[in-house]
C-alpha cells in the first residue's frame, strides 16, 4: 500500500480541525455547566470530596426487579441534606444496578445514615462491589497542580531535545503534532463528560504523559528517516520524500500502535473501573498520536519546506529582475 498524503494534505488537517473543534466546544460548554464548571468533568482527585458507588445485591430475591428510580435517589439525598450531590446510574450486568454519589466530604456516621436510606428506598447493597472514596480539597488542588507542570516540563524536555537533534521546523511541527494528540484525547473526553459523565482523574493526567511520548516517538521515526532521504537525495521534491518515508515508515508506525492497543483494549475491557477510563484516554491518544505523525506532523513540514522553496525563488527572481533594469 502506497499513500500519497501531501496529495490530500488539507483533508487530513480538515478532520483533524473538526475533531479539535469539537472539543473545543465542549470544553466551553462544559465551563458553563453549573455541575461541571471546568472544561473536562473532575473527578474526585481533583475536587476533593467523598464518592460512594452502591451496587445493588441482585442475588436476593426480588431485589433487583424493578430498575433504580434516580429521581428517589435525589429525594434521599435531599434528605440527608445533599441536595448538590452529583449522582449517575451505573450498569452492572448489562442493567443499570448500581448509582455512583459524589459530593462533600462525609464523615462516617453521615456515609451509614445515607446508605442506610438508600438501601430501604432502592434495595440492598452488596458490601463486596460497594466502594467509597474520599479524597481532601487540599490534596485534589495539588494533584492538578503538580499534573500540569509535569505536563509543561514534558513539553519544554521534547522540544530542547528535537532542537537539538532536528532542524528547528521540525522540532516545531512535532510539538505541533502532539498538542494535536493532548487536545483531541482532552475533547473526546469532555464530550464524554457531558455526555456520558465521565470523569477525569490523576490517571488521566498519566495518560495525557504517556500519550506525548509515544507521539513523539511515532514522529521522531518517520523525521528520521526524512532527513537521511533528503542527504541521498537533496534535488529530489520534498512532497515526493516525505511520501516515501511515511510509506517506508509506515508498517513498523501500524505494527506498533495496533501492537501496544491490544493490550490497552484487554484492559479496557477486563481491568475494571479503576483502568477503564484510564486504558480508553491511551486507545484515543496512541490513535491520535499515529495520525499526527503520519497525516500532520509530515505534511505540515512538507508545507513549510515548499513554502520557504517558494519564497527563496521569487526573492532571486525579483533580485535578477531589479539587476536586468
Amino acid at each position: 500500500m502506497t499513500l500519497h498524503i501531501n496529495k490530500w494534505r488539507n483533508l487530513w488537517w480538515t478532520i483533524s480541525a473538526a475533531v479539535i473543534l469539537s472539543g473545543i466546544i465542549s470544553m466551553v460548554i462544559s465551563w458553563q455547566n453549573p455541575n461541571i464548571k471546568a472544561p473536562l468533568r473532575p473527578g474526585l482527585d481533583f475536587i476533593g470530596g467523598t464518592r460512594l458507588q452502591l451496587v445493588r445485591d441482585c442475588s436476593l430475591p426480588g431485589n433487583c426487579d424493578n430498575p433504580i428510580d434516580i429521581n428517589a435517589v435525589r429525594e434521599v439525598a435531599k434528605d440527608q441534606e445533599l441536595g448538590d450531590s452529583s449522582i449517575q446510574l451505573i450498569s452492572e450486568n448489562g442493567q443499570e444496578n448500581g448509582i455512583t454519589i459524589r459530593t462533600k466530604n462525609l464523615e462516617t456516621d453521615q456515609r451509614t445514615n445515607l446508605q442506610t436510606a438508600l438501601s430501604e428506598k432502592i434495595g440492598t447493597f452488596d458490601p463486596q462491589k460497594n466502594q467509597i472514596d474520599s479524597v481532601g480539597p487540599t490534596l485534589g488542588k495539588e494533584l492538578f497542580r503538580t499534573g500540569i507542570v509535569a505536563l509543561i516540563v514534558s513539553f519544554i524536555g521534547i522540544i530542547i531535545y528535537l532542537s537539538f537533534r532536528f532542524q528547528w521546523d521540525y522540532a516545531v511541527f512535532a510539538i505541533v503534532a502532539t498538542f494535536h494528540d493532548v487536545f483531541i484525547t482532552a475533547g473526546i473526553f469532555s464530550i464524554l463528560g457531558l455526555v456520558a459523565g465521565v470523569e477525569v482523574d490523576s490517571l488521566f493526567i498519566v495518560a495525557l504523559l504517556t500519550i506525548t511520548g509515544f507521539s513523539v516517538n511515532d514522529t521522531v521515526v518517520i523525521y528520521d528517516r526524512i532527513r537521511e532521504t533528503i542527504k541521498t537525495n537533496p534535488q529530489k521534491p520534498i512532497a515526493e520524500i516525505v511520501d516515501d518515508s511515511v510509506n517506508q515508515t509506515l508498517s513498523r508506525s501500524i505494527n506498533t500502535s495496533l501492537t501496544s492497543m491490544l493490550s490497552l483494549f484487554a484492559i479496557f475491557l477486563f481491568g475494571g473501573e479503576t483502568l477503564k477510563y484510564f486504558s480508553l484516554a491511551l486507545i484515543i491518544g496512541f490513535v491520535a498520536g499515529g495520525y499526527s505523525s503520519i497525516f500532520v506532523a509530515s505534511t505540515l513540514l512538507t508545507w513549510w519546506r515548499e513554502r520557504n522553496e517558494k519564497y527563496t525563488i521569487d526573492t532571486i527572481d525579483t533580485s535578477i529582475g531589479s539587476q536586468d533594469s
